[in-house]
């Protein structure tokens, strides 16, 4: 039987690819930028648990962006859908094995700030684990001891930074606190969050991070914001809000990834 490393070699069909990116909720147009792409369903990889999320299409899509060779993730499972934060460490672990270096995680968050509106982006400078739990619970080396202290790699933070001036595309900066979910916040949980020092917040990214750091990787994040916190608007927050606008700030993040991934050649 092929392991799930086996198929995926065979999908890259020679390419190599150090860097690989998780994509979150309606973030999924990223794939069509990806030239040459060969898709894998995570339910043809053993080991890779299947997203019960909509919006999360569950697939391993190999190819070059901007000339590098990658590969994503579309789709993750989340904390809230059966209880694990490290339901993505056998995915990640297949990633380390195949020789990526460099992990860039995306997702969809509400914002804190009002000048940080539905439509835009956020590079995760460093965040706050909320959630009462963590992946590397039960973890038997030392190896969980993981500092964290640069979480959020300066390099490549840098380096998207840069794409998204030479795109002329503007890009806010914050701290990121995830919440276990599926509920989404209050308002009493979001002026705490606010006080404690949140930007955004989400129901994602944190665990892989932690596993990122833990496995050797160095990570970068990015939020696209599709919506104002609870008790910011008087309105009620859905998925389907997120679903509609994900896209909107997902083709700025879309044009700041491809130009940041291509200049990683």
């Amino acid at each position: 039987m092929k392991t799930a490393s086996d198929i995926i070699i065979e999908a890259l069909n020679g390419l190599a690819p150090r860097v690989a990116l998780v994509l979150g909720s309606g973030l999924g147009g990223l794939v069509e930028a990806v030239e040459d792409a060969v898709h894998v369903p995570y339910s043809e990889l053993a080991g890779f648990p299947e997203s019960g999320v909509s919006g999360h299409a569950g697939e391993v899509v190999a190819g070059t962006l901007g000339g590098t060779p990658v590969l994503l993730l579309s789709g993750r499972v989340h904390y809230y859908e059966k209880g694990d934060a490290a339901a993505m460490r056998p995915v990640l672990e297949v990633l380390k094995g195949l020789g990526i270096e460099k992990l860039i995680l995306t997702n969809a968050a509400g914002s804190l700030r009002e000048e940080l509106p539905p439509g835009s982006v956020m590079l995760i400078e460093d965040h706050i684990n909320f959630s009462g739990t963590n992946p590397l619970i039960g973890e038997e080396t030392d190896g969980r001891f993981v500092g964290l202290t640069s979480a959020y790699d300066a390099d490549l933070r840098a380096r998207i930074e840069k794409a998204a001036k030479d795109e002329d595309i503007a890009i806010g900066h914050g701290v990121y606190m995830w919440f276990s979910g599926p509920s989404f916040e209050t308002p009493a949980e979001i002026r705490m969050a606010r006080t404690m020092g949140a930007d955004a917040v989400g129901m994602s990214t944190v665990p892989e991070v932690i596993l990122g750091r833990f496995l050797g990787l160095s990570c970068a994040a990015c939020s696209v914001i599709t919506n104002f916190a609870a008790g910011m608007t008087g309105g009620e927050l859905s998925h389907t809000e997120t679903k509609d606008m994900a896209p909107i700030g997902g083709k700025k993040l879309q044009t700041i990834l491809t130009r940041a991934i291509g200049e990683m050649s």
